[in-house]
């Protein structure tokens, strides 16, 4: 019976470790995620005995990656990444033609629509000023809107997408998106508008909220910039749960200090951590959390399911889930 080395790189559970272990009779299982996280410390006795070991490895799963795992591991044909997107592995030039990518797309879906709704509540119910009123023992009270008849505008119908408008339809707001593929206006499951990306700035005209979902392409580079934030609401808020890169930073700050537009909620950011010096820690309209919108309970134990599923699939010769193309680099 043919061996299938199959090498994690991430700390899981040994449960997991098991899961992946008895997926097949074919699968040979090796964890090297200490030795990678030592290697990341700068000891070079588990860089020697990693460039001992991932010459037999055939399929890596993980998140973080030993530095030049490529070269160091010529017989892999298949990585499997613990997240929804590869852009972090596009730029360190891990996207040979040889080697299959996948990802995990689909397991975050809730978490991430949860998110955003959560950061337009926030705003809505004016929370960012309720905590400052709170450090000061100041008793003030200020307006509020509700959701129920606002505009979400959602900039990318993926997984993600998708599972927000669901949620925005439960609170009574009217939904426009977009999508890479659409040619020409039309409608969707939970979305009264689904544009093509050339009407971006209709979309951003018409809505009270925006989010970003849409994964990190050349085509999506700074994709708001300063004509965007121009082109919005001067009442309306943007939430950035996709990639940093997606947003002009400095346009972002000035359209933040001129009130262009009333605030932002990001998670995500073009250096992450978000050095201390930048001015949106101090913005009273900003809400700032440290990339954390798919985090959920149970994210390892779904994330392995997943792989586990995929691994059979490789082991028969069956299409695998979630393929990356790389042309459009998800």
């Amino acid at each position: 019976m043919r061996r299938v080395n199959v090498f994690v790189t991430t700390n899981i559970s040994k449960d997991n470790l098991d899961r992946i272990a008895n997926a097949d009779p074919a699968v040979k299982l090796t964890s090297v995620a200490a030795l990678c996280r030592s290697e990341r410390n700068g000891d070079t006795d588990a860089t020697a005995k990693l460039d001992g070991l991932l010459p037999r490895a055939e399929v890596v799963f993980g998140l973080k990656f030993p530095d030049d795992m490529i070269a160091r591991a010529p017989g892999l044909k298949w990585i499997q990444v613990f997240l929804a997107g590869i852009d972090g592995f596009k730029t360190k030039g891990l996207i040979p033609d040889n080697i299959v990518f996948t990802k995990t797309t689909g397991i975050q879906g809730a978490a991430m629509a949860e998110t955003v709704i959560t950061r337009m509540l926030m705003f809505a119910k004016n929370m960012p000023a309720y905590f400052e009123n709170k450090l000061e023992k100041s008793w003030k009270r200020s307006d509020s809107i509700t959701l129920s008849g606002k505009t979400l505008g959602i900039l990318g119908l993926g997984n993600v997408g998708k599972e927000l408008a669901r949620l925005a339809k439960a609170f009574g707001m009217k939904v426009i998106a977009n999508r890479r593929s659409v040619i020409e206006e039309g409608q969707a499951e939970n979305v009264d508008r689904l544009l093509p990306s050339d009407k971006l700035h209709q979309l951003l005209k018409e809505s009270d909220f925006v989010a970003l979902t849409l994964p990190l392409t050349p085509d999506t580079q700074k994709l708001i910039g300063t004509k965007e934030f121009e082109t919005m609401k001067p009442g309306a808020y943007i939430i950035n749960i996709s990639r940093g890169q997606i947003i002009d930073e400095p346009a972002l700050i000035e359209a933040l200090e001129s009130r262009q537009i009333a605030g932002a909620g990001l998670d995500v950011f073009k250096v992450e951590p978000l050095p201390p010096q930048s001015k949106l820690w101090d913005m009273p309209n900003v809400i700032i959390s440290p990339h954390v919108a798919a985090s959920m309970d149970g994210y390892a134990e779904l994330a392995t399911g997943l792989f586990c599923k995929n691994l059979k699939r490789y082991i028969h010769g069956e299409e695998l889930l979630n393929v990356v193309d790389k042309q459009t680099g998800y």
